[in-house]
């Protein structure tokens, strides 16, 4: 077991873990934090992920070691109040059926805009490839993403 203090949503939490544990499951075992998804647990499916630094990263497969010092941003620290852009466009466009995926989903976007706010059709297909969503909510994640562009505008 080892200490380590991580800044998670602007806020410095301070945690004891064994290094190698994945943040994923730090954020939800040890902090209570449950937005963040277990979905595969090989960083394939996307529900997992979060911000490090800015970029979308698979929370399931990171150790917990390797983002001291580093800004982690959840689902949790998005928005406090749901007025972010993504968030506000996949309300709009009732995105969700189950829901388990989409705070990673939210999350890829997000990031995706914050770094190209005005992604092209195949660059937003390209990033959100790697999400996968059970219900095939594929259709409405592009019309939100696409509302979310004109939103920040």
């Amino acid at each position: 077991m080892a200490k380590f203090t991580l800044t998670i949503n602007e806020k410095q939490q301070e945690v004891d873990v064994d290094p190698d544990m994945p943040l994923l499951w730090v954020l939800r075992d040890e902090l209570n934090m449950r937005g963040t998804k277990f979905g595969c647990g090989k960083a394939l499916c996307g529900a997992c992920t979060v911000h490090l630094n800015g970029a979308a990263i698979r929370s399931c497969v990171l150790p917990v070691s390797a983002t001291v010092g580093s800004k982690i941003q959840t689902i949790e620290g998005l928005s406090e109040d749901g007025s972010h852009p993504v968030q506000q466009a996949w309300m709009e466009m009732d995105v969700p059926q189950c829901g388990y995926c989409q705070a990673g989903q939210i999350m890829t976007a997000s990031a995706l805009l914050a770094t190209n706010p005005t992604p092209d059709e195949g660059e937003v297909a390209a990033v959100m490839s790697g999400n996968l969503c059970r219900c095939g909510t594929y259709p409405r994640i592009k019309k939100a993403i696409d509302r979310a562009i004109h939103l920040s505008k």
